[in-house]
């Protein structure tokens, strides 16, 4: 948890990176932070660190009173767009499945921006099934985000397919997210829980 302008938030962080080799070819070093109220049931904050091939500081400050996302990188501001009630930015959202009771062949909906335009992202539930993460094994739910509309690294590899494992426990926790990009593939793992699995 974290304050930001004297509201309490959730700080989500993500961070990938490309092993050495791959780095000759495509250097990746990104940082992507999320944070959301405290009841999951908005958008407050995006960021978005690159100091690989692509070197960004994007920011996307949402003001809830305009209904208005505003995106920058670096000090360049695009014009604020209009947003929806209950808007997550990218990674937040994997986050807005915890209040829906998740089962297999579910489809799900939440509104998403990326500060650039607003779209009422889907997803489906797949299946359930029980995966091994560093030592703990989770019972979980397989979540498909449907690709057709989003943009960055996806528009490269129209075919690729993204995956999210999120625990079956009713909290929704994403766990593992796995996709296939047009560099290769990458896997992103929990690190840390602060209560044990199921």
């Amino acid at each position: 948890m974290e304050t930001i302008d004297g509201q309490k938030c959730y700080h989500f962080v993500m961070t990938s990176r490309t092993y050495e080799f791959v780095d000759v070819f495509y250097k990746v070093r990104d940082r992507i932070e999320g944070f959301t109220d405290e009841g999951l049931t908005r958008s407050v904050l995006y960021k978005k660190t690159q100091d690989g091939r692509t070197k960004r500081r994007i920011s996307v400050n949402f003001d809830w009173e305009k209904l208005q996302a505003q995106y920058s990188n670096f000090d360049e501001r695009a014009e604020p767009i209009s947003i929806v009630p209950g808007s997550f930015d990218p990674l937040s959202v994997f986050y807005s499945l915890r209040p829906f009771q998740l089962k297999e062949g579910e489809e799900l909906k939440a509104a998403v921006t990326d500060g650039k335009k607003c779209i009422v992202g889907k997803a489906k539930v797949i299946r359930r099934e029980k995966i091994k993460v560093r030592d703990a094994v989770y019972d979980t739910f397989l979540v498909e985000p449907d690709l057709e509309q989003l943009v960055g690294i996806f528009e490269k590899f129209k075919n690729a397919k993204f995956q999210i494992w999120v625990t079956a426990d009713g909290a929704s926790i994403p766990v593992r997210v796995k996709s296939e990009i047009f560099v290769g593939s990458f896997v992103a793992e929990l690190v840390s829980l602060t209560r044990p699995p199921q």
